[in-house]
């Protein structure tokens, strides 16, 4: 009996989940959906090819990533309007995770094109999966911006995040990262350093920031990772941590090098008090 991959006979947005590394994870339904599309818009059109070659489908490729995202959007969307059957895939895994397809996806919504998905492997949950740290709630953080302002920002927000954390991060960033990650956390917060998800070379490190840090220098990363985090320790306020205890305790980290703001946050995750109140005191100070 013919499967059904979507819920249209009309034109629409069918996501479709590639392999992460392994192409045997790819499933049936999957394959079907790439066969019945009248186009396929991927992230780099040379990766799909293979993976189109690998299973015998000849189909229209056309590219769709970060720097052609609005102009081809449009088109896409158009096309989808007239009647087109879209699949859209990213390199690997889920498409619109982390990834320009969210916009795509959105738009269909506000225009009221039909949308579903054919789900498959996923670098995040997998990789929570194997860390061994708390899986119960934990959250998605992407790709660490290379502005050196919204990178600041956005790792200084998650200094208090009791959630496992999850970073996707290419190798030629990874030291930098890693490197961030440590002055900001800690040393002492444990990752798991998760590397080539589903290939031959898969291989998940438990250590400290401080000292996967340290092995990144040493040795040139390759690969593609995924950064698992341990969350920061859940504090309840202490009768006996009083403010001025909570100061003395920023004023420490400011010494160590820590700006007035992140020392403030540490000295808060520490003591259980308004981070609020201890940056106040700290600037009358």
């Amino acid at each position: 009996m013919a499967m059904s991959c979507d819920k249209t006979e009309h034109g629409g947005l069918i996501l479709v989940g590639t392999p992460i590394g392994n192409l045997s994870d790819f499933s049936p339904r999957a394959i079907q959906a790439l066969k019945e599309a009248d186009l396929i818009a991927a992230e780099d059109t040379r990766v799909t090819l293979k993976l189109l070659n690998h299973f015998e489908i000849k189909k229209t490729l056309v590219s769709y990533f970060e720097h052609n995202k609005h102009d081809r959007g449009q088109e896409l969307l158009e096309k989808m309007q007239s009647g087109t059957k879209l699949v859209l895939v990213s390199d690997a895994g889920m498409p619109a995770i982390s990834d320009p397809g969210e916009d795509l996806v959105r738009s269909c919504h506000e225009r009221g094109i039909p949308v579903t998905v054919v789900p498959g492997p996923t670098a995040v949950a997998t990789a929570v999966a194997l860390s061994g740290f708390s899986t119960g709630r934990f959250c998605f953080e992407g790709f660490l911006s290379v502005n050196k302002k919204s990178r600041k920002e956005h790792l200084e927000s998650l200094i208090n995040e009791s959630r496992t954390i999850v970073f996707y991060e290419a190798p030629h960033k990874l030291r930098y990262t890693l490197r961030d990650l440590r002055d900001t956390l800690g040393g002492n917060r444990r990752i798991a350093l998760i590397k080539e998800l589903t290939k031959i070379h898969e291989k998940v490190e438990i250590s400290t920031l401080q000292e996967a840090t340290d092995q990144a220098y040493e040795h040139d990363p390759k690969g593609e990772y995924v950064l698992v985090i341990e969350g920061a320790p859940r504090k309840e306020t202490s009768e006996t941590f009083s403010i001025e205890d909570a100061v003395l305790l920023a004023k420490k980290f400011q010494e160590e090098g820590d700006s007035l703001s992140v020392a403030a946050k540490k000295a808060a995750a520490e003591s259980g008090l308004a981070k609020n109140e201890i940056y106040k005191r700290l600037v009358e100070n």
